[in-house]
């Protein structure tokens, strides 16, 4: 990887949708960032000579900690080559994570195995989401970018029933221990008041430590401690987009980067498709919203998919010839299923309608819905990498996707999480 770039922060995302969360915030903040699929090598990374953050989009969010260390600990290391001073493990702003599926606590452990300092932060809260960590415990609105309700995450009704790992606590250092042997400590709601300096006071034997973080302006102090922790040795870090809005707003504040605060509005697009494998109660109700504001609806039979490993060229061709008729279409996987199914083979089946209607008619813009599953569909659509083009709501921005194929390259997509948006979050675009 080239050493020659001052690369700022590197960070590595759980899923392709939390890594676009990412990608915004940092950007926003006016820095020069790309989101990989993999580690960019040196001739990729040659293509943004003045680039500031790398990202990677990875998939370790479905994956078992065995698994999960076998791809970190080289992704590590190759963050740790560019060069950058800040690394981050960025994860879902609810934390999504077991002891068996996305282990959190496993990617702390890889990241101290690769990374010299001996403190870990993770950063608990992310204000602009709806994302309240308050003396450990973790807060989420219902629906970010939406004015739903905030609940304590072991009893919001979505969070507490997820189907992979829902949350049955909301103390982050209780759900992080289940997860890792590693002691964690606490910077709390009240000791953020204090100087940076006096934090440390307040550590003792602690190995990772958790930051509450409840406002907007908390954010540039936990910045500025992060940016003193690094010394001259690069800084591993775990959290959701708190991480990038820490860093970019104490950068601000340092002149190091320059804040963007206008973006060119995007035109809405016609036809717009849309392909979604999340069964969260919010994307649901954006589905019947677009069903009553004439999406053309196809449904997928998702457990033929799992089973069979291939999609029926009547779904293909049904969507396509909707898109050339000028419709906006709506793809997803009808009612919740009885059972949890495969991340990978159905984010692959729906990049692989995705790749298909791109290829097969005029469709200019995808959104792609579902955290668990976008990863497996970006990759089946051919997408290397993404750049963002503007913000749509907090945490799902617009991007201009990268590829070999010339005709996904220069595609617009959006990458939603399941908690992102209001009922007519389809209707923006």
């Amino acid at each position: 990887m080239n050493n020659k770039q001052n690369i700022l922060l590197a960070f590595y995302g759980d899923d392709f949708t939390g890594s676009t969360d990412a990608l915004e915030f940092i950007t926003r903040a006016g820095a020069k960032a790309v989101l990989f699929i993999e580690p960019p090598t040196a001739e990729q990374l040659l293509q943004f000579p003045d680039i500031d953050v790398i990202g990677v989009a990875g998939k370790t969010r479905a994956l078992s900690p065995a698994q999960m260390q076998e791809i970190l600990l080289p992704a590590f290391e190759q963050l740790k080559a560019s060069g950058a001073k800040q690394v981050h493990y960025k994860v879902c702003s609810t934390f999504d994570s077991s002891a068996t599926v996305g282990s959190i606590g496993k990617a702390i452990d890889c990241g101290a195995t690769v990374f010299p300092n001996k403190l870990i932060p993770v950063i608990g809260g992310m204000p602009a989401l709806g994302r309240y960590c308050l003396f450990g415990n973790l807060f989420a609105r219902m629906g970010i970018g939406s004015n739903g309700k905030i609940y304590r995450l072991d009893r919001h009704p979505s969070m507490s029933k997820h189907p992979v790992t829902p949350a049955d606590e909301s103390d982050l250092r209780l759900h992080i221990g289940k997860q890792t042997e590693k002691k964690i400590g606490l910077i709390d709601i009240t000791q953020l008041d204090l100087p940076v300096e006096q934090w440390k006071e307040a550590l003792t034997d602690e190995e990772v430590i958790l930051v509450d973080t409840m406002y907007e302006e908390q954010l540039t102090k936990v910045g500025e401690w992060m940016n003193d922790l690094e010394e001259e040795k690069t800084l591993f870090s775990v959290g959701g987009s708190g991480v990038e809005a820490a860093l970019g707003n104490y950068w601000n504040e340092k002149g190091l980067l320059t804040k963007v605060s206008e973006w060119k509005k995007p035109v809405k697009a016609t036809p717009l498709l849309v392909v979604s494998g999340s069964c969260s109660p919010v994307t649901a109700a954006q589905i019947a919203w677009a069903k009553s504001n004439d999406f053309e609806e196809v449904i997928i039979d998702a457990q033929k998919i799992v089973d069979e490993g291939t999609v029926d060229a009547a779904v293909l061709n049904h969507v396509a010839v909707f898109l050339q008729k000028q419709k906006n279409v709506l793809v997803h996987t009808g009612s919740k299923q009885t059972e949890n199914l495969s991340s990978e083979k159905l984010g692959a089946a729906l990049g692989i309608i995705a790749k298909h209607a791109v290829l097969h008619s005029n469709v200019k813009r995808v959104v792609v819905a579902g955290g668990d599953t976008s990863s497996y569909a970006a990759r089946a659509m051919g997408i290397d990498a993404v750049e963002m083009i503007a913000p749509i709501v907090s945490g799902a921005p617009l991007c201009k996707a990268y590829s070999k194929n010339k005709k996904i390259n220069g595609l617009e997509v959006n990458f939603k999480g399941g908690q992102v948006g209001a009922e007519d979050y389809f209707g923006l675009f």
